[in-house]
């Protein structure tokens, strides 16, 4: 039996559709402008963001980092979560190769940046011992407390406060879709206020690889010298481009059921003893859990003898934490057959 893997919504593969297209891809090279899919892609994506322009990138992690870059000069700052994406997860590449100062701030239970803590974080301009505050970063949904995503009403106050004091407005949109759909709303009420959001083609959407940064034109002229420099333009990428079509065009309209799934995995989690799970934080596709010191071993050890015995795979993030995600292949019955084989291993 194939892994039951909810480590990430990362682990997902491409669809016998996207396979199909992927091997009749009209290409050309990228970095000479003439890809005629990538092309495609990226005014696709523009559209339905709410955005002028879009750049096709290897990653996610690659397409934050052109936006810091394009945004900021060296020992500029930005206001970011100190449990974001870019600060923690991204191997510091704002600071190491573009001399940006991260300023970082508590994340909120529900995701978001205090607003005051945004504004106190602002420097003063007049006073030379300060880097200049450039940008600010949010992230769509913010993944380290539970997938929660951020409204369109924070987000157009934080575009607000930006305006206020003359800042940029990134957002690392990784899974901005699965935001708009758990909250009801178009994508580009999330990602259009904006001066630049990334989102993944590969978490959740089942495309193989890459991102897309949207922003206005003029930016994303700019940021295409950038992914040059980081050495992301890639040749005839219309073959990746394609299955990015099918993710944008299909993928993203049946995230609800991976939410539903993840619901009925926490809800299934809360009824078995020695597991701790708050159902109602579980808004999109991500169940965060851990065991209660009843059990008498750790998250590892459950966690090897799911794989072992059951090739069952959890993401284990604390010593008796797990996060379990939901995607394209887990199924209503592997869900089922996860709980059961929790409730045993208990």
């Amino acid at each position: 039996m194939d892994a039951i893997d909810l480590r990430s919504d990362t682990v997902t593969w491409p669809t016998p559709e996207m396979r199909e297209a992927m091997a009749h891809a009209e290409v050309g090279d990228d970095v000479w402008g003439d890809d005629p899919t990538v092309k495609r892609l990226e005014a696709l994506a523009a559209e339905r963001m709410g955005q002028e322009a879009g750049l096709f990138v290897a990653s996610g992690t690659m397409g934050n980092l052109i936006a810091i870059l394009t945004h900021c000069r060296p020992g500029d700052e930005m206001i970011v979560g100190k449990a974001a994406h870019t600060f923690k997860y991204e191997v510091g590449g704002a600071a190491a190769l573009g001399g940006v100062h991260p300023y970082t701030i508590p994340v909120q239970a529900d995701g978001t940046l205090d607003l005051d803590d945004i504004r106190h974080a602002i420097r003063d301009r007049s006073d030379i011992h300060y880097p200049l505050t450039r940008l600010v970063e949010l992230e769509n949904t913010q993944g380290t407390v539970g997938g929660i995503p951020l409204t369109p009403e924070y987000t157009r106050a934080v575009r607000a406060l930006c305006d206020e004091h003359g800042l940029l407005l990134h957002i690392d949109g990784a899974r901005i879709w699965n935001a708009a759909v758990a909250l009801g709303v178009d994508v580009s009420e999330l990602a259009g206020p904006a001066d630049s959001i990334t989102f993944c083609l590969s978490k959740g959407l089942c495309a193989p690889v890459g991102s897309v940064l949207c922003g206005p034109a003029e930016f994303i002229d700019r940021a295409r010298r950038t992914r040059k420099m980081l050495g992301g333009g890639m040749r005839q990428a219309g073959i990746l481009a394609a299955a990015g079509i099918i993710a944008i065009e299909k993928m993203t309209g049946r995230l609800h059921e991976d939410h539903a799934n993840a619901r009925r995995l926490a809800e299934g989690l809360s009824q078995i003893d020695g597991v701790l799970v708050d159902v109602e934080r579980v808004c999109t596709n991500m169940v965060f859990f851990s065991l209660d010191e009843s059990v008498p071993f750790d998250a590892r050890t459950l966690a090897a003898r799911l794989e072992a015995e059951h090739n069952i795979k959890l993401d284990v993030t604390g010593e008796r934490n797990f996060r379990a995600v939901t995607h394209y292949w887990i199924t209503p019955e592997r869900v089922e057959v996860t709980l059961q084989a929790i409730r045993e291993a208990l």
